[in-house]
């Protein structure tokens, strides 16, 4: 059996879980050759209406169920994960031009790993006792919110809308997911066809591949609570803006520009392996990306040029047809900003040490060295395989450069003297921390987020913070007998 065949590239609606496609078909690319792999019927923004009506009408019984029902669901969603792994893997690499590897974690490490938690998070307990100055019984419990809307982007399109679609189902609540149009099938009809196979009742997920027009009505929608938002910070803006008028709950994981601080103990070989990897994989379109590089002065110019030779061999192209380490960029428009970039930073003064250079939605990586504070490649996301380098003299200057963007997602310090990178973690606020790491790392147990202009906090993985993010608490209290009042 295979997930994905002819019925579901017009998004027609099937058993188990709904695919909404009431607006006109497109093509969905794939980036590195420019085939079209199918067409998917977009959704529009008076589908939003429709899903929220058909989700709202099981979720009551959903969340009624014994916790173990839920978890069999999420079980048997995680085992088709493995079970249909290569095929996910294959979707992912030509829909998001993600290399093997990249796609293979998504499958496994995100599509079944964080369902095999969510099993787990169905059994998890949700409620405390409360002490009462008065003779009653009193607690806390928690609820599931009802339609979790979840906004998920192109760059890593299984992992990123799994990690707050699984545990909002496992906690009891029915899921409207609008993925990345450019990432419809991968990011969005693969979830309906496992979540239909694994038994989940009908009308609980509905998928809407649709754009920003479809984005904003489901933000609005009164009858959904809370919005798990990943892209952008300029689109999460937005989002918060939103739904702040409606008052409601919003959980946002926002861009990055991620700090890689390397000390004058390193292994320099070991080290600018490490750096290249942060910034390469996956062209760097992560959120996590090592986006600058601060090294020690005394070893800048060199971890420079390693950095630069590491860049130049690294083999680029299609990665469904060939062994290479760097895939496609999305699409022209995101090559063409990761180009401005680079160009913009060389015009300000930094050097073109590797790279810089692309053919159709190949971009080369690259490393700028001498890189002024005030140029793009320092400033901004740059969410392409760019490594811009950057000296410093001492501990304290290293602490102000990294602490120095409004951003704040990831911090990787690389060193001999763990203390010493500890405390220098305590110095630049960030919500990731990896000492003796690069700055790219997930698992589906952690709690994961940012904070400043990388989002709102830990609000994705980990009991607790799922517990937050897709239930609310409710005040309980209980007594023997009414009690009396004066009047």
């Amino acid at each position: 059996m295979t997930l994905l065949d002819s019925r579901v590239w017009e998004g027609r609606v099937f058993s188990g879980a709904w695919v909404h496609g009431s607006g006109e078909d497109y093509p969905a690319i794939e980036p590195a050759t420019g085939e079209t792999l199918g067409r998917v019927g977009s959704a529009a923004p008076a589908d939003v209406d429709e899903a929220v009506e058909r989700a709202g009408q099981p979720q009551r019984a959903w969340a009624a169920l014994p916790y173990s029902e839920r978890a069999a669901v999420l079980r048997r969603a995680a085992r088709l994960f493995e079970e249909h792994s290569r095929e996910i893997e294959t979707w992912v690499m030509r829909e998001s031009g993600a290399i093997r590897p990249f796609a293979s974690f998504q499958a496994l490490g995100g599509g079944a790993e964080e369902c095999y938690e969510a099993a787990g998070l169905a059994a998890a307990p949700y409620g405390e006792l409360l002490r009462s100055g008065q003779e009653r019984l009193s607690f806390a419990r928690r609820l599931p919110v009802g339609v979790v809307g979840v906004i998920a982007p192109f760059n890593a399109p299984v992992m990123l809308a799994v990690r707050a679609l699984a545990p909002a189902l496992a906690l009891g609540n029915a899921v409207v997911l609008k993925p990345d149009p450019r990432t419809a099938i991968c990011g969005g009809v693969v979830f309906a066809r496992i979540f239909e196979e694994a038994g989940l009742p009908a009308g609980l997920l509905h998928v809407l591949p649709g754009g920003a027009d479809v984005g904003a009505a489901l933000v609005a929608h009164p009858r959904i609570p809370v919005i798990a938002f990943t892209g952008s910070t300029r689109a999460g803006r937005a989002v918060a803006t939103a739904a702040a008028h409606h008052l409601k709950r919003v959980h946002l994981e926002l861009g990055g520009n991620s700090a890689l601080v390397v000390m004058d103990d390193v292994d320099l070989e070991k080290a600018v392996s490490v750096g290249s990897y942060g910034s390469f994989v996956h062209a760097g379109q992560i959120c996590m990306a090592s986006s600058r590089h601060l090294v020690h002065a005394s070893l800048a110019e060199e971890y420079a040029a390693l950095l630069a030779e590491h860049a130049e061999a690294l083999p680029v192209g299609d990665p469904a047809g060939e062994n290479v380490a760097v895939g496609p960029l999305i699409d022209a428009g995101q090559r063409d900003n990761v180009h401005r970039i680079v160009t913009a930073s060389a015009e300000a003064g930094a050097r073109v040490a590797a790279g810089g250079r692309y053919e159709e939605l190949f971009y080369r990586p690259t490393v700028l060295t001498d890189v002024p504070r005030s140029a793009p490649a320092y400033q901004e996301e740059i969410f392409g395989p760019v490594a811009p380098v950057v000296a410093f003299q001492d501990l304290d200057e290293a602490a102000r450069l990294a602490a120095g963007t409004e951003y704040g997602l990831s911090l990787g310090i690389l060193t001999r003297d763990v203390a010493k990178g500890l405390a220098l973690a305590d110095r630049v606020p960030s919500g990731l921390v990896h000492i003796n790491d690069q700055t790219v790392n997930d698992e589906a147990t952690i709690p994961f987020g940012g904070v400043g202009d990388s989002g709102n906090g830990s609000r994705h993985g980990g009991t607790a913070a799922n517990l937050d993010a897709f239930t609310e608490q409710q005040w309980v209290t209980v007594r023997g007998e009414l009690p009396p009042y004066p009047f």
